[in-house]
């Protein structure tokens, strides 16, 4: 049997300060506690950036300006086989916050001596973004 992939849109919101923002998945979705970047499912017609432009509207409240692609890549969970599309953000409008109660969290990356990241209050991350995050410092650092 093959699994449908299913198409995600990922916001990395990049702050001036090169912070990062974490969502924390609510209760009622699959692995509801862990932390990922905000974004969500492309519609059928739907370019990642407007899917991108929809989701972080309806998800957390803020309108973005242009996005960048970033990185592209599958991921099998147990309970969905996903391609995400990581694109990155550096301007947006509006009143940032959690619109389905979930926490949001700006975390520099750091990591620790073991090159695991540094960030107790974004613990745990989703399986599929932990591993992209020291090739992420990188780019920011660039």
């Amino acid at each position: 049997m093959t699994t449908k992939i299913i198409d995600v849109a990922v916001g990395v919101l990049i702050h001036s300060n090169n912070e990062v923002l974490f969502a924390q998945r609510p209760e009622g979705k699959p692995m509801a506690g862990y932390w990922e970047f905000p974004g969500g499912k492309l519609e059928l017609g739907e370019s990642v950036h407007d899917a991108l432009a929809r989701e972080l509207h309806e998800e957390i409240g803020v309108d973005i300006g242009a996005s960048e692609h970033w990185r592209m890549i599958e991921h099998v969970y147990p309970h969905a086989h996903v391609r995400l599309h990581f694109q990155i953000i550096r301007a947006w409008t509006g009143d940032m916050h959690g619109k389905e109660n979930q926490a949001l969290h700006w975390q520099a990356l750091r990591f620790n001596p073991d090159g695991r990241l540094y960030a107790p209050d974004t613990q745990p991350i989703l399986p599929a973004t932990e591993p992209l995050l020291p090739e992420l410092a990188d780019f920011l650092a660039r």
